[in-house]
């Protein structure tokens, strides 16, 4: 299948009031390969209604059931496209994301998921350098050969250390996803539970490693919360069991999260968001 503009969709999970949703929502009516947006929300207000209004932005209301994993289901349902990105509300895609994720998933015979690198905002500053990414790229090499991207080993033997993959930076095949693929249960981990899950079927985890959108670091009390009921630590430690050994997985838990430490003032937008779908 030849996917064109038209099949794809950015679909804005958008809760509360933001400061950055018009940014965001600016970013993506800059891409030079102009596709779908809409606007998705469990918490419908008058700033996301009249900023949807002001671009010409459909809004989609999630009156259903209600958590991250539910809203992220219902976005990308609401998109009705064949291939969908949960855009964050906060982030920015550079005008060439659209286009240059077309292209490889166009050159790929069975893609599953497309991604690329991506950078943090952290207040004005936009770093592509710090240890976090550079950790997450090392991880990421293998999957610069393109035969690389089809092997479910290299695929699983990535994921065993961790999840580099950032969340707003990826568009999803949905006939590979299918209806509701992202879990309810878990909060801080269910984008790492996706990649693994589909980490198991034939098919290519395309990869573009050039930064094609930012992801915006907060200080958000739903982050801090999470560490202390340890909520994170349980959900890390509960997907590395899938790939090891109780003591191994618990060694590996340990570190991990000292690795992510210095993301704990953002996370994903999912932590925050977790103050406004409780």
């Amino acid at each position: 299948m030849t996917f064109r503009p038209e099949d794809h969709t950015f679909a804005v999970c958008a809760y509360g009031e933001s400061p950055y949703l018009e940014a965001c929502l600016e970013s993506l009516r800059a891409q030079r390969e102009k596709t779908n947006i809409l606007i998705a929300t469990a918490t419908p207000n008058p700033m996301i209604q009249q900023a949807g209004e002001k671009y010409g932005i459909p809004v989609r209301v999630n009156r259903g059931e209600r958590g991250i994993g539910a809203d992220w289901n219902f976005a990308l349902g609401a998109a009705g496209t064949p291939l969908v990105t949960l855009a964050h509300q906060d982030d920015l895609y550079d005008p060439g994301y659209a286009g240059a994720m077309l292209a490889d998933l166009n050159r790929s015979r069975d893609p599953i998921l497309w991604f690329c690198d991506y950078a943090e905002l952290r207040g004005e500053a936009r770093e592509t350098r710090n240890r976090n990414l550079r950790i997450k790229r090392a991880m990421l090499l293998p999957l610069r050969i393109r035969r690389a991207q089809g092997s479910r080993w290299i695929r699983r033997r990535i994921l065993s250390l961790g999840s580099p993959i950032g969340c707003p930076a990826v568009t999803y095949v949905t006939a590979k996803t299918g209806a509701d693929p992202f879990s309810t249960e878990m909060r801080v981990s269910l984008d790492w539970d996706q990649w693994e899950r589909l980490s198991r079927k034939a098919g290519d985890f395309c990869y573009r490693p050039e930064v094609f959108m930012a992801h915006r670091v907060h200080a958000g009390s739903a982050t801090t919360a999470m560490i202390a009921d340890h909520r994170r630590g349980q959900e890390d430690l509960a997907m590395f069991r899938r790939f090891w050994p109780e003591p191994v997985a618990r060694f590996l838990q340990k570190r991990y999260a000292r690795s992510e430490d210095q993301n704990q003032i953002g996370q994903d937008d999912q932590h925050r968001k977790e103050e406004n779908s409780a």
